[in-house]
């Protein structure tokens, strides 16, 4: 059986797409993008994407952290894991039309979350655009800011998602 090292790509079933970062005789400790960090048996049942044979003793947790970062910028586009907080990790949105003839919508509040993650980090790059464009005058960049400052302002009400206070939308404050 092979051993994966440090920094091999995985793709669980439940978990989704991740990264070895830690190696035991028994379990590999995988760093899943949507999921954080996870503990699997060595025999637990995933697909091997990219298979790293170093011996896991050569690595520095910096060399595996930079790897991480690599990889998360390689395969997704979205810029950080953000985890969602654990009271709603499995659990689903329902949407009910007006009219009871017409049929509910369920969505699992996994994938909801995720599409706000990707809104969010979408938002960021846009502002990092904006503020790092030459062709746009300081009134114009104070302009825009204010308009994103407003979008972040409407997402507020999706922080309750967030496990982490530091990854909420924040907009205007209140003076």
């Amino acid at each position: 059986m092979l051993i994966l090292g440090i920094g091999s790509r995985i793709k669980h079933a439940e978990y989704g797409l991740g990264a070895v970062t830690n190696v035991t005789s028994k379990h590999y400790w995988v760093t899943f993008m949507e999921n954080g960090l996870e503990t699997i048996d060595i025999d637990a049942d995933f697909e091997v994407i990219e298979a790293l044979e170093d011996d896991v003793d050569t690595i520095s947790f910096s060399e595996v952290e930079q790897s991480l970062i690599s990889i998360l910028r390689k395969w997704s586009d979205a810029s950080s894991v953000t985890p969602i907080a654990d009271k709603w990790r499995g659990g689903t949105i329902v949407m009910q039309p007006g009219d009871s003839n017409l049929s509910d919508k369920i969505v699992p509040i996994d994938t909801f979350f995720h599409k706000i993650v990707m809104v969010r980090d979408r938002i960021r790059v846009m502002e990092q655009k904006i503020n790092a464009s030459k062709n746009l005058d300081d009134q114009e960049k104070i302009d825009l800011q204010q308009y994103i400052t407003r979008i972040y302002g409407s997402l507020t009400t999706f922080n309750v998602l967030f496990k982490n206070q530091s990854d909420h939308f924040v907009g205007e404050k209140s003076k």
